[in-house]
């Protein structure tokens, strides 16, 4: 009988501690389970704050490089504008500005012009100097107009120091201003780009 109790005892002294370690074990992989879920749960966060990052820089890359595209695109039309302006402006100034300083009546009308504004209108006694290689030219019409040029106060002659357009300044000496074919150039250039830019574009 006491074997019987010593029995009964081991028995439920064996169940007890099976039962507490069966306890023991299932709380501990409850608890592995717990550590791991929470694991996965920060990787899966940090996961998505990494794709999320990415995203944006690759959509602010993105953005950052259409800016650029498009700031070049537009730098490049100015650029081809300007150049297709300048062009025709070259073409059509050059040519009209070379066959006008060789013409005696627009030269003519120009020192009277000249002379005009020189003093604000005031009396003058200027000395015009035109190219010596055109004087066979421009002789024949300055002399029919002798007389309007020498009562604006206008004194002709010529110089194989002007290669175009005519110099003018004061008769008693002191400084000439030059009206070059390239002075008139660049003024008509400057005159007509606006008007050409706004007729192409």
């Amino acid at each position: 009988m006491e074997n019987t109790k010593l029995k009964e005892l081991t028995e439920r002294l064996y169940g007890e501690g099976l039962e507490k370690g069966r306890a023991e074990a299932e709380r501990l992989v409850s608890e592995a389970q717990a550590a791991a879920a929470k694991i996965i749960a920060e990787a899966k966060a940090e996961a998505a704050k990494i794709v999320k990052e990415a995203e944006t820089k690759a959509a602010d890359t993105a953005k950052n490089s259409m800016t650029e595209i498009s700031l070049a695109g537009k730098q490049a039309l100015a650029k081809i504008k300007t150049e297709i302006a300048d062009a025709i402006i070259a073409k059509s100034v050059d040519s009209s500005v070379a066959a006008a300083v060789v013409d005696a009546q627009f030269v003519k009308q120009l020192l009277l012009a000249v002379a005009a504004s020189w003093n604000n209108g005031g009396k003058v006694e200027l000395q015009a100097m035109l190219p010596a290689a055109l004087e066979t030219e421009f002789s024949k019409v300055f002399e029919a107009s002798a007389k309007e040029l020498l009562a604006a106060g206008i004194e002709v002659g010529y110089s194989k120091d002007v290669q175009n357009g005519f110099k003018v300044g004061q008769k008693s000496g002191g400084y000439y201003i030059s009206f070059t074919e390239e002075s008139f150039a660049a003024l008509m250039q400057e005159y007509l780009r606006e008007k050409v830019a706004k007729l192409l574009f």
